[in-house]
Order: C-alpha cells, then sequence, then structure tokens
C-alpha cells in the first residue's frame, strides 16, 4: 500500500468509523443535533447507513493491509461515493444547502479509489 492512499485512506476510514458508529449506537434524541436529517427517516434505515459506514472504513484500510483481496478497497471506495451522492441528494431535497462536507467526503472518497487503483495495478 503507497503512502499517499494509506494516509487519505486512513484519514477517510478515521472518519466513517466514527460517523458510522454513533448512527449505529446512539438514539435518535441524540444524533439529531447533529444530523437534523434523522426525524424523517427510519431509525433501521439510519442504523444500516451506519452499518455500511463502519464496513466501508473497515474495507478501505483492512484489505490492502492484509493483501487478501485488495480489490475490495476500490469497492470500498466506490461505495462511499455512491454514499455520499445519496447524501447529497438527501440533504437538497430537504432545503438544506450544508453540503460542503459531504462534498468533501466524495471527493475525498474518490480520490481514494483513485489512489486504489496506482497499487492494484
Amino acid at each position: 500500500m503507497n503512502v499517499a492512499y494509506g494516509i487519505v485512506a486512513g484519514l477517510l476510514a478515521l472518519f466513517y468509523l466514527y460517523g458510522g458508529g454513533i448512527k449505529v449506537i446512539r438514539t435518535r434524541e441524540r444524533l439529531q443535533p447533529m444530523m437534523a436529517w434523522v426525524d424523517r427517516m427510519p431509525m433501521p434505515a439510519v442504523r444500516a447507513l451506519g452499518v455500511l459506514e463502519v464496513l466501508g472504513a473497515i474495507g478501505l484500510v483492512l484489505p490492502p493491509l492484509t493483501g487478501i483481496a485488495p480489490w475490495l478497497a476500490l469497492a470500498a471506495a466506490i461505495g462511499l461515493v455512491l454514499l455520499q451522492i445519496g447524501a447529497i441528494r438527501v440533504h437538497l431535497s430537504r432545503g438544506d444547502r450544508r453540503i460542503a462536507l459531504n462534498i468533501a467526503l466524495l471527493v475525498t472518497a474518490a480520490l481514494t479509489g483513485w489512489l486504489a487503483t496506482t497499487w492494484l495495478s
């Protein structure tokens, strides 16, 4: 795993481990102050998104470190890009124009995917 990928993927994975982890364990009331969209979403869906984020974070880091199925890192990065596209759509559909973080995460996940292709080939 090259250094650039390791740094970018590691930071992205930390963010998604935290964000996904709190979606999995916190109640709606504890999530709502930082994620206003949870009031319109069923909690099983919020929990599922959290699980996907945690799995994506693991997928960015574990396969390259172990050398087992390293293509999963690229799949995880693509999945996180798709997740952010969906998040941006949810924000915009609610009239919420605060999507700078989502755009930054989308670009970072895309960069991670691109970096993954450099050591996969």
